[in-house]
């Protein structure tokens, strides 16, 4: 009925009808009327339909309007991902969201300018929310406050702007206090000049007992911490070995020296490899990707539990997994000293990286080693001492050759520094860690590229549809925008619509003082990567066929993947683009909770140094400068804050919207991007997640005089009273040595594709 319904709207002839005209025109049976209502509903909730005035239905373009998925931002404005692929990103202006909230399948009505001969607009498009299709999220965790007459909550997602007016909680188990953490059930929301209003579902208890703030985040986030009885019931049936049963028909490679490199506390092993020399010119590389396809079959309750779960979750003291751990961490994991069920990519690579032949096919291996990244590192740094460490050795240079030749096809270098929270035995903060990036993490990054690229490929050429991993081209106009930005600091810039031009800037700023603040910059030009069927390439990484195919146990469209390159059965791409944008949208959900599960950790962490008044002094770069502060990131935190200017007592400071700089009226004193200074923490707002930090030292020691200005790259002009210096003849420079100091550090930063975390591997583009 659903293919009959979309023939009819797609007539040229077709004039608007509701559903009674529609069940005339369609012929169809008196009894067929609900399921016709039914199968319209389901048609204008996924956007393929729209619902206008009378109650009648048309495609959503013929009224300008467009489906999508609606983000909203802390300041209220949002921005739409159209559901069509391809689509140009909508802008929505905080007074047009209607009561959209994050996340939302919306229908928005497109801002229609008048064209004419000489009218030439490249400005984006903007529109307005007319209907919200489906809620992403019914239910919202907040604090409970009570006013003069009322009782309401907080919402703890700054997000959600209105209070949500309740009544006293029931048959929640314990009574609500004030101040308590609270979970509620949103009502209809039809007007957003009134405040939306709900029922107490759950009391979670007061925000600072201990374990009530990730039980927060995971119920905002509606994360699910048990699996159904029949899931588990289902694992149980496989057992806890890789039977001879299971091994029909495969490969065996378990005399093989298969390896795994991880993080030293991941339990989960996804993937390994192999390396071995076919002659002087050729390497032959195995990549054994966990075998999950063998076990999630489709349609079972495993995997209708993992396909609505989409992805692991790896909040910052705990995983929430996609699949049992019967299966993630034992039965699926390549342990090593095991045999493991693999899906292998096996390469034949010339001895400059290039690849001349891929093959895919089941496997069986055993492992022989597990090493993390510390211990790969430690081997890497010394000589080898047995066949496994030469392996591996050779595996670094192999991998030093890949990642050469990807950066000179346009890959691009985007990712800053990770830290890494540990926890002490109360869910307090302990320690925060640095995450080094180095040989290690670059070696398993590139052959898992690798393989996601030549399974992507391999797929196509097939003709078969699948799920891509998609990074579409960021929009020119914002690219515009900030090559202006960054001439206006008196750097060059050629056309950054070119990669090459990108990479040569992205080069340059990492040797300027103000770089990491304009690479910022440059991020929030770029679009999102997302699931889709379509093989739109990924801009980041500079690939044209792309996939995610190596973390099956902790994504489902890894799973997909595996069972479209491996199955004969066609999955129909209707359902395939469902799952696509389900899982874009897990994707997104599960990031939200694990940054806000960073926030109240670190939020908890920060009051508790102003307590104690043993208040720590930070190193800050200034990111971003407006009108009533300046935006700083604090590498040691790993987070970012505001130093408002009304809190600088040593002067008054002018905001120079042109240079993006502001200057003290008495001292002239200059603050720009990239300058570092020394803050303290000053105050924590954990209803609206922000942080503000004050200064330690005047603002002398870590900005610039306003008669030099290395920031904007202009120097100011002399005023007129001053008078030139005498010249003084030149000090003869000291004798220095022209040996050049030995090259130290990374040869590269992580690809935008793979970031490992929380002891797991967590890809996000």
């Amino acid at each position: 009925m659903e293919n009959q319904i979309l023939k009819l709207l797609g007539r040229k002839n077709y004039l608007p009808a509701d559903a009674f005209e529609l069940h005339k025109r369609l012929k169809l049976q008196p009894h067929e009327q609900q399921k016709l209502n039914r199968t319209l509903r389901a048609l204008e909730r996924s956007g393929q339909v729209a619902r206008i005035k009378g109650d009648r239905y048309i495609f959503p373009k013929e009224a300008d309007l467009t489906p999508g998925r609606i983000q909203i931002t802390r300041q209220g404005r949002g921005f739409l991902m159209p559901d069509k692929p391809g689509s140009v990103e909508i802008a929505i202006p905080s007074a047009a969201t209607g009561t959209a909230m994050n996340d939302d399948h919306v229908l928005v009505r497109l801002d229609v300018k008048p064209k004419g001969r000489r009218h030439k607009d490249d400005s984006p498009p903007t529109g307005k929310v007319v209907r919200v299709l489906e809620r992403h999220r019914k239910q919202i965790v907040g604090t409970l406050k009570k006013g003069r007459q009322f009782l309401y909550v907080i919402p703890d997602d700054p997000r959600m702007p209105q209070d949500i007016y309740v009544l006293p909680a029931k048959d929640t188990g314990r009574p609500a206090r004030v101040g308590d953490k609270v979970v509620v059930e949103l009502k209809q929301w039809e007007n957003r000049h009134k405040n939306p209003e709900g029922i107490i579902t759950e009391v979670l208890g007061p925000p600072t007992a201990e374990g009530v703030d990730m039980l927060g985040v995971i119920r905002q986030y509606d994360l699910p911490l048990k699996f159904p009885q029949k899931v588990l019931e289902e694992v149980r049936r496989y057992g806890t070995k890789v039977t001879a049963k299971d091994r029909k028909g495969r490969i065996d490679c378990r005399q093989h020296d298969v390896i795994t490199i991880d993080p030293a506390d991941a339990r989960d092993f996804d993937d390994a490899f192999c390396l071995e020399r076919v002659d002087d010119t050729l390497w032959k590389l195995w990549i054994h990707i966990a075998d999950v396809s063998h076990y999630v079959k489709p349609g079972s309750a495993l995997d209708e539990e993992a396909r609505k779960r989409g992805n692991s979750t790896y909040l910052v003291d705990r995983v929430v997994p996609m699949l049992p751990e019967a299966l993630s961490n034992e039965l699926c994991s390549l342990k090593p000293h095991m045999d493991r069920l693999s899906k292998c990519v096996e390469f034949l690579i010339d001895k400059d990286g290039r690849v001349m032949r891929t093959r895919c096919y089941s496997a069986v291996i055993h492992s022989k080693l597990r090493y993390s990244y510390e211990e790969a590192m430690a081997v890497l740094e010394r000589r080898p001492e047995n066949q496994i460490e030469d392996m591996l050795c050779d595996a670094a240079r192999l991998a030093l050759k890949i990642r050469k030749r990807r950066f000179q096809t346009g890959s691009l270098e985007l990712d800053f520094p990770e830290t890494k929270i540990r926890l002490d035995d109360h869910g307090r903060i302990l320690r925060i860690e640095k995450v080094e990036y180095d040989e290690s993490h670059q070696l398993i990054e590139e052959f898992m590229l690798l393989a996601n690229e030549a399974v992507a490929t391999r797929l196509i050429k097939m003709k078969k549809h699948t799920i891509h991993r998609v990074h579409e081209s960021p929009d020119a106009a914002r690219l515009a925008e900030y090559r202006e930005e960054v001439l206006g600091h008196n750097i060059s810039c050629g056309n950054l619509e070119k990669t090459i031009e990108v990479q040569k800037l992205l080069r340059r700023l990492a040797k300027l003082p103000i770089g990491a603040a304009l690479k910022i910059g440059f991020l929030k030009s770029l679009m999102r990567a997302r699931y889709a069927i379509e093989p739109l390439g990924h801009y980041g990484l500079a690939k044209r066929n792309y996939a995610h195919f190596t973390s099956p146990i902790r994504r489902y469209a890894d799973l997909i993947v595996h069972r479209t390159l491996f199955e004969k059965e066609r999955i129909p791409a209707n359902w395939l683009t469902r799952v696509a944008e389900h899982i874009s949208t897990t994707e997104r959900n599960s990031a939200d909770a694990e940054r806000d599960s960073k926030d109240v950790k670190m939020h908890a962490y920060l009051k508790a140094q102003m307590k104690s008044r043993k208040r720590h002094t930070y190193t800050a770069l200034v990111t971003d400068i407006r009108n009533f502060g300046l935006f700083v990131d604090v590498p040691d935190l790993g987070m970012r804050g505001l130093v408002p200017l009304s809190s600088i007592a040593d002067d008054f400071y002018d905001f120079d919207s042109a240079r993006v700089q502001a200057i003290g009226r008495r001292s002239k004193n200059i603050v720009k991007l990239g300058d570092t200074l020394e803050v303290e923490v000053d105050k924590v707002d954990t209803y609206k997640k922000e942080v503000d930090f004050r200064l330690t030292s005047p603002l002398g020691k870590g900005a610039s005089k306003r008669r030099r200005s290395p920031g904007s790259g202009k120097a100011s002009p002399p005023k007129k009273q001053d008078k030139p210096k005498r010249k003084r003849p030149a000090k003869k420079k000291p004798f220095r040595s022209n040996t050049k100091k030995k090259a130290t550090g990374n040869t590269g930063r992580r690809t935008p594709d793979r970031k490992r975390n929380q002891g797991q591997r967590k890809g996000r583009r």
